[in-house]
């Protein structure tokens, strides 16, 4: 029964985006779907921090801004006037700071507690991040004045946008590993505000060093991933051409289409192998062992468990999930957009999946993900349709002008009574954790 139950809650969400496309357009629905394939990834991600080891981070957005910067770094067109101009010296800052705060590690275990070692760091830190500076602002100037209406940045590597796939993963565990370090030793409330204290630093940060992705200026036009190519090159094809023309298909509808199915199956080619691994590993030892963690810690570190090391190790894994999503996404966009990185969109609404899906269970969390990516998306332009019907009856004034103001926050507002009524009707989610 609770297959079956499961087969028709996916199969009512397919439902979703095919009404959307027989009824909007299949332009929008694929849009829709693409963007949902890639939340349910992120809800993947914050399923196995905490549906498998119950650790609250609010720090999602930082995991997907850091991917979203990983293709930036990897794929866009190298600058090498703007390297050339302060390159070496910007990355000899950032090699100098992070020796620095490593001996700065070493001296807080090598001397002993008291007011001489807080004193003695303190002074450490005070001349090595003045020195640090020192080096750092005249190459960020440098970098800065190349043609910052065009670039002002250093530019990336130039390499296929597939390739910064798993270099996004990476960064976002190396944040988590710093992340974890400092936060996991916390009470879960705390995590919570801490995570999301950090993730907001890595997102000011994109926003304001414009020598790194432009900050607030935006990058654009970012290659895109092997194998999609761009709609105009589709166009001008005889190869796509030909066939297009042979169905009665419009060229350029027809391209849009044909590109976002790519996407669609890389992208769910990515969620079929991580859901692939994620089942495997929680229902192998290593996944009753974290599960055991979660219910238990004092019982599990009783038997031996070593409960700090587990919960750095899931943390790393499930932000790795995040920061792989996130520059799957900037790689479909074709931009970084720093602005765009909000906590209602990366990370509360990512819970929100995860919660109606079902904590603790993959499936749930794939569930969801489509479910209220679907909503997210599709309420923007249903909403005000909804709107106008409502009021369609009454006389034009300031009531029904109102009304249909009101129709730009349905989506909070629907997002809040599904939220409302699942954690009324299933506290557990859509599909549970067996």
């Amino acid at each position: 029964m609770a297959a079956q139950r499961n087969l028709l809650l996916f199969a009512g969400v397919a439902l979703l985006f095919i009404l959307t496309g027989v009824f909007q357009s299949w332009n929008l629905s694929l849009n829709i779907l693409n963007l949902a394939l890639l939340s349910a990834i992120m809800a993947i991600g914050v399923n196995i921090q905490w549906g498998y080891a119950g650790l609250f981070s609010t720090g999602i957005v930082g995991s997907v801004a850091l991917g979203g910067l990983a293709v930036v770094l990897v794929s866009a067109r190298p600058v090498p006037e703007g390297w050339a101009a302060g390159g070496p010296r910007i990355l000899g800052a950032l090699v100098f700071a992070a020796i620095a705060i490593g001996f700065a590690v070493w001296l807080y275990r090598r001397l002993k507690p008291g007011a001489s070692r807080t004193l003695a760091l303190a002074l450490y830190l005070i001349v090595a991040f003045f020195i640090y500076r020192a080096v750092l602002d005249p190459a960020v100037v440098a970098v800065e004045a190349n043609n910052p209406a065009q670039a002002g940045n250093i530019g990336g590597l130039g390499l296929n946008s597939l390739v910064a796939w798993p270099v996004g993963a990476l960064m976002a565990a190396a944040a988590a590993w710093v992340i974890g370090k400092i936060a996991l030793g916390l009470r879960e409330d705390y995590l919570a505000i801490a995570t999301l204290g950090i993730a907001e630093i890595i997102v000011t940060v994109m926003r304001n060093e414009d020598w790194l992705a432009r900050g607030v200026k935006n990058l654009i036009d970012l290659p895109r991933p092997w194998p999609v190519p761009k709609e105009v090159d589709l166009q001008s094809n005889p190869a796509f051409l030909e066939p297009v023309a042979s169905l009665g298909l419009d060229p350029v509808t027809a391209s849009t289409i044909f590109v976002k199915l790519l996407y669609a199956t890389m992208f769910g080619l990515v969620l079929v192998l991580l859901v692939w691994g994620c089942e495997r590993a929680l229902n192998s030892p290593w996944g009753r062992m974290v599960r055991a963690i979660r219910d238990n810690e004092i019982s599990s570190a009783a038997m031996g468990k070593d409960v700090k090391f587990r919960h750095l190790q899931i943390f790393i894994i499930g932000s790795a999930v995040v920061g792989l999503a996130g520059a799957m996404m900037t790689s479909m966009e074709g931009q970084l957009t720093p602005p765009s990185y909000l906590p209602l969109r990366f990370t509360f609404l990512i819970w929100v999946m995860v919660i109606v899906g079902g904590s603790g269970n993959n499936w749930g969390s794939i569930l969801g993900g489509l479910l209220i990516g679907w909503l997210y998306l599709a309420v923007e332009f249903l909403g005000p349709q909804l709107m106008s019907a409502i009021t369609a009856g009454l006389p034009a004034g300031g009531l029904r002008d109102h009304l249909q103001d009101t129709a730009a926050h349905m989506r909070l507002l629907t997002l809040g009574v599904v939220l409302l009524l699942v954690l009324r009707f299933a506290p557990k989610g859509l599909i549970p954790e067996k």
